[in-house]
This record gives C-alpha cells, structure tokens and sequence, in this order.
C-alpha cells in the first residue's frame, strides 16, 4: 500500500481545530489521539486495536513522527489506509497539519481514525488537533511516577493505558501509587491495564472505544 508522506506546517490555531473536528463530525468519523512517550508502546497498541476493531468499523491512521516511516510502513501492512506526518523536529503534531492531510485519507470510506502523536509527555498534551477522544499511555518499564511529574497529559485525557502490563512482575512499579495520582487529577476517566504481547486487557479496551466509534457515527 503506498504510503503519503507529509511535512508538518506550523502555526498556531485553535480554530484549526473546531474545523477539523467540525469536519470529521461531517462524516460520522471518530479521530483517536494517542499519546504517550517514546517507546511507551503506541505503535504495537494501534496494531492491536486495529485487530480487533476491524471486523466492525473502517480505519484510518496518521502516523506522526519527527522524521521516517518506519511504524507507517507497519500499519499499512494491516491494509489500513496510512499517512505519514514528519514534524521536521517538532515535538508534537498541529491542527493544521490534520486538517491539511485529511484530504489524502477516504474519510467516506472510514468510520475512525488513529492519530500517533510525537513520543513524549509535554507538548502533546498542550495542543488539541481536532479529536474526538485522547489516549495517553504509560508503559510498565517507564515507572510509576509520570503522572506527578507530567500532570497536565494525564489530566487532559480522556483515558489512561498502562502498557506492558505483562513486564509488572520485572519492575517496581507502583499501580496503586498511579491509580490515585490519576484519580486526583482525572477522577472520572477510565484506567485500562493492557498487554499489547500478552493480550490483556485489550478487548476491554476495544469495547470502550467502539462505544465512542458508534456514537461518533451517531
């Protein structure tokens, strides 16, 4: 499947934002933020999702990172439509960008879209892009103590995804400590503990989001 391979612009644009969304709402279409920290497992968990949602709704994807194409490829293997953002170095994706590359996605054909945001847990999280839903997601390995040092990613979001959950008997990681420091600043968005290798976890996961997939076509 041939991949479009876009070149972030910037500008500063809240508007830009209503638009996309605006747009989107158009044609029934849920878009999917994921966030989350190089590593983190954004990629393998977009993969995943898409097995077990594709059965029931069409998929898009826009693969955002600083330069390459390595994960686009991978999601285009699946036979999902893909397009590749390169920020050039920018550190999170806009809403100009989306809105300039939904023209190169079969947004009649598609029911949601995934959006895999630049890896890291700042910059993401400052600047809406027009979604329906965000996901913010915490490996195991990257340790219990990101959501005090990182607050405003997981206060704006609309759920929280501890990845890797499989790796928890190699690590000193905290779920009780993670749980309530999310509660204190996010107390009605949902926790989903999820193993991209393993499995678990993810058709809880999937359930949750096909709810919003079908009321966005709603």
């Amino acid at each position: 499947m041939e991949i479009k391979v876009l070149h972030q612009i910037m500008d500063w644009n809240e508007d830009v934002s209503e638009d996309v969304r605006a747009r989107l709402a158009e044609y029934g279409i849920c878009m999917i933020n994921v966030m989350g920290s190089p590593g983190a497992g954004k990629t393998s968990l977009i993969t995943s999702l898409i097995g077990r949602l594709k059965d029931k709704f069409r998929i898009g994807v826009i693969e955002g990172d600083i330069a390459g194409q390595v994960d686009a490829d991978r999601i285009a293997d699946l036979g999902v439509p893909t397009v590749q953002l390169n920020t050039d170095g920018a550190c999170h994706i806009e809403a100009m960008s989306i809105q300039n590359i939904l023209p190169f996605l079969p947004l009649d054909e598609l029911d949601v879209i995934f959006v895999e945001n630049i890896g890291n847990l700042v910059c993401p999280a400052e600047f809406r892009i027009g979604e329906s839903l965000r996901i913010t997601i915490l490996s195991i390995p990257e340790g219990d103590d990101k959501v005090e040092k990182y607050p405003l990613m997981f206060t704006d979001t609309d759920c929280l995804v501890l990845n890797k959950y499989d790796m928890m008997p190699y690590f000193e990681f905290d779920e009780k400590k993670v749980s309530a420091n999310y509660d204190s600043v996010n107390p009605d968005a949902p926790l989903f503990c999820v193993s991209s290798r393993s499995g678990e976890g993810l058709d809880a996961l999937a359930e949750y989001l096909a709810g919003k997939i079908e009321g966005a076509r709603s």
